[in-house]
């Protein structure tokens, strides 16, 4: 009997290049779909406190990037996803995807989407003892010289943010800072700040979930 043959990895590769034209299109100025794939968030029905959530993408020299794209997830207002993982997931708000993507500005690197404010989200792997995991928005990273997306989170600086799983394992404290975003507010609108750093100063915390 001829013995089973053994495969080679297939290499790794970065993302890129244009990863924009690829994966938003229509951020790049072609007509894909009706419908700009990734928006919006939450339509206008969706219940909820209506937020503003803009930053960038550093690299480690400090510069914006702007061949990058992001995809966010978040709870609605409740606190559920609109995902069959979530077992409340049937009752998760009309109209509400929880799903998105966004490319910076091409000339500013700059970025900004619009949605709502999540809720707390139960959370019974991390803690059994029924405490959720304080609002906040998930973000996944794409760019070119990233093998593997980046994931991180979004957190409210104006939210109770203290009994957070997530938060609490990260070490040193002086990290966490790095997922806090402050609050300012724009022509009465909530507006909340996240800059992302790849690397050097500051940089933002990445998980591995």
């Amino acid at each position: 009997m001829t013995p089973p043959r053994t495969l080679a990895e297939t290499p790794s590769q970065t993302a890129g290049p244009y990863v924009h034209i690829g994966l938003a299109p229509e951020a790049a100025g072609f007509s894909v779909f009706e419908t700009a794939l990734g928006q919006p968030i939450a339509g206008p029905e969706v219940p909820g406190e209506r937020i503003r959530v803009e930053g960038a993408v550093f690299d480690a020299a400090g510069a914006p990037m702007r061949d990058v794209l992001i995809e966010v997830w978040q709870a609605d207002a409740e606190g559920i996803y609109p995902h069959p993982a979530d077992p409340r997931h049937a009752a998760a708000a009309s109209g509400f995807r929880g799903w998105g993507r966004v490319v910076p500005d091409f000339d500013t690197g700059g970025w900004a989407f619009d949605t709502i404010r999540p809720g707390p989200v139960p959370d019974p792997v991390r803690s059994p003892d029924g405490r959720p995991m304080a609002p906040h928005i998930s973000f996944l990273i794409l760019a070119r010289g990233i093998n593997l997306g980046l994931q991180t989170r979004m957190y409210f600086a104006d939210a109770d943010n203290t009994a957070d799983p997530v938060l609490a394992a990260i070490d040193p404290p002086a990290r966490r800072e790095t997922l806090i975003a402050p609050r300012t507010e724009r022509d009465g609108t909530p507006v909340y700040r996240f800059d992302i750093r790849l690397q050097g100063e500051r940089e933002t915390v990445f998980f591995d979930f």
